[in-house]
């Protein structure tokens, strides 16, 4: 039997009720789950839990989901790890640019196309969003 260990994916949602269901599906399928709703500090948040992508919503309290990408890619040691961007608007991406997330997804979405998503940016890390 072959025991890998489970990715780790940090989940950043305002929305209480929409964070559980993330964690959900992706405890449900197979990842290890570390959910927010807001952090002060998203590097000792990623030290402490060494993500193997993040998904972050774009509107949180503070500073927004793409300020906190942008930090992340902008920091050596953690710049290649994947980001996932996730907004009921997708417009902002449009206006203000990618800030250097993997991929982006719109609210509402597929669960499906969210796990392809994420699936994919772990799978190819390299990968950026091209607007």
């Amino acid at each position: 039997m072959n025991a890998r260990e489970p990715k780790r994916i940090l989940i950043i949602e305002n929305d209480q009720s929409l964070l559980q269901l993330l964690e959900e599906i992706f405890e449900g399928n197979g990842y290890q789950t570390y959910a927010y709703q807001h952090v002060d500090d998203i590097f000792a948040v990623f030290d402490k839990h060494k993500p193997d992508v993040v998904l972050l919503d774009y509107l949180l309290p503070g500073i927004n989901g793409g300020e906190l990408c942008a930090q992340l890619k902008r920091e050596p040691t953690t710049a290649n790890v994947p980001v996932v961007i996730c907004s009921a608007y997708p417009q902002v991406l449009l206006s203000l640019g990618s800030y250097g997330c993997n991929a982006f997804v719109a609210k509402p979405f597929e669960i499906n196309y969210l796990l392809r998503e994420v699936e994919d940016c772990i799978a190819n890390p390299e990968r950026v969003l091209v607007l």
